[in-house]
């Protein structure tokens, strides 16, 4: 351990033994301190600047790659070193997917208290040029300047320009980006009138949809909707309302599987359609054909509506009303949408065969697990998006006599350190 104070804005040089699961090398300083660095990788040694230094654990900055380690690949985005949307491209694409295995089984050890393999995690069928839907920001400078794209790397106040630099959106959706770009004129005075907005694209079976959040009720997106090639519709949500309306254009629709759904300002679906497919798939396996069913957070349903097809009396509960329009329409015999609160419906639509969950990052709430161990189903599928709050939430369930049947993890976000998590449940009887 060195007797040299390590403060900030010191340059020390040290050799990254691991990923943590927001993407950043993990390395140890002279001093014992663990450091988090990113666009580092495991056997990378390192010249380093450092930045937040705390008790036990301190940020640094890359300065040099001195050596490189051995799953160490070139980034193929020219725009990597300053943005903050991807955290993986620095890394072989096979590595990726083996360190985001590590992540959940570490995150179900050091939150849940629960020991599991680390799952193999199903690659994406198209690690670059997947992504569906992509939301930029857009900022309005001094002398009309106009910057548009993403956060920075290290400074997420900091916007920075994207034109065609990213190489995460399907090629339909980058040429809609350019051409929307192209079209907004001097100050981007075709788009509402505000410093700061959220401009959201999705590629849909008969055009781009653009939802554009901020700026005041009142704008008129004829004049951008009119000249952008490929545009099907836009929606706007001013910066005091609830749910975006369509404003200009006509609805949209996209094929998912055998399915045509409608596409609207909010409704929720996968930004990966291939590894998409390939995470409903085992969902649906491992529901295997129960006679009743719930599925909360259920978005626009697609796991309500197949399960119901499957002969199943499905609740689907969402909050959303956008989602709970598209779910019931032309919904399949044996299917029943409530809108509201998962916790406040949950009590009332146990028990049942089997419960799919699918919540938000944040996932569960806590009124949900005592919900559910009042009641519990046979059998629960849960979909996580997070493995720190798919941790939690597991702890609660299996304190209150669930077991984990199975843990499958699909890579819906490649070049980024997120990953999807499908654990399968069952509840043990009680003794006899």
């Amino acid at each position: 351990m060195s007797d040299t104070p390590l403060v900030r804005d010191s340059v020390v040089e040290v050799s990254v033994r691991a990923l943590s699961s927001n993407g950043s090398g993990v390395a140890d300083l002279p001093d014992g301190k663990v450091c988090f660095v990113p666009r580092t990788a495991p056997g990378d040694r390192v010249r380093i600047r450092l930045g937040k230094v705390k008790a036990r654990w301190a940020q640094a900055e890359l300065e040099e790659v001195l050596e490189h380690g051995p799953d160490r690949v070139d980034a193929p985005c020219r725009a990597y070193g300053e943005c903050g949307g991807c955290a993986l491209q620095h890394v072989h694409y096979d590595e990726q997917l083996t360190w985001k295995g590590r992540f959940i089984a570490d995150a179900l050890q050091r939150i849940g208290g629960l020991t599991v393999e680390a799952p193999v995690v199903t690659a994406s069928p198209n690690p670059l040029g997947y992504r569906n839907r992509v939301t930029y920001t857009l900022r309005r400078l001094r002398a009309g300047r106009v910057v548009a794209g993403f956060h920075a790397l290290g400074r997420p106040a900091h916007v920075i320009d994207i034109q065609a630099e990213c190489l995460l959106p399907e090629p339909s959706l980058k040429e809609a980006w350019t051409r929307i770009r192209n079209a907004w004129g001097s100050g981007a005075r075709r788009l509402p009138d505000a410093g700061r907005l959220r401009l959201t694209l999705r590629t849909g079976d008969e055009g781009v949809t653009l939802v554009v959040e901020g700026g005041e009720v009142g704008w008129n997106a004829k004049d951008l909707g009119d000249i952008v090639p490929g545009l099907r519709a836009i929606w706007h949500q001013p910066q005091k309302s609830r749910r975006p309306q369509r404003v200009w254009g006509e609805s949209t629709t996209e094929q998912w599987d055998d399915e045509t759904v409608r596409v609207t300002g909010r409704a929720f679906l996968q930004v990966n359609r291939g590894a998409a497919s390939l995470l409903e798939t085992h969902v649906l396996e491992q529901v295997g054909t129960p006679e009743s069913a719930v599925d909360a957070y259920a978005g626009v349903g697609r796991y309500a509506r197949a399960l119901a097809r499957n002969g199943a009396a499905v609740q689907a509960l969402e909050l959303d009303a956008d989602a709970c329009d598209v779910c019931r329409e032309d919904a399949p015999l044996g299917l029943e949408v409530l809108k509201g609160d998962v916790a406040a419906l949950l009590p009332d639509v146990l028990p049942t065969d089997l419960l799919v969950l699918n919540p938000p990052r944040t996932g569960l709430g806590p009124e949900v697990p005592e919900a559910i161990l009042r009641t519990p189903p046979p059998r629960i599928v849960y979909v996580s998006c997070d493995p720190a709050t798919l941790a939690r939430d597991l702890s609660a369930l299996t304190a209150g006599g669930y077991s984990i049947a199975d843990v499958a993890a699909f890579d819906l976000f490649p070049q980024t350190a997120h990953v999807e998590t499908v654990v399968s449940l069952d509840h043990r009887p009680e003794s006899a």
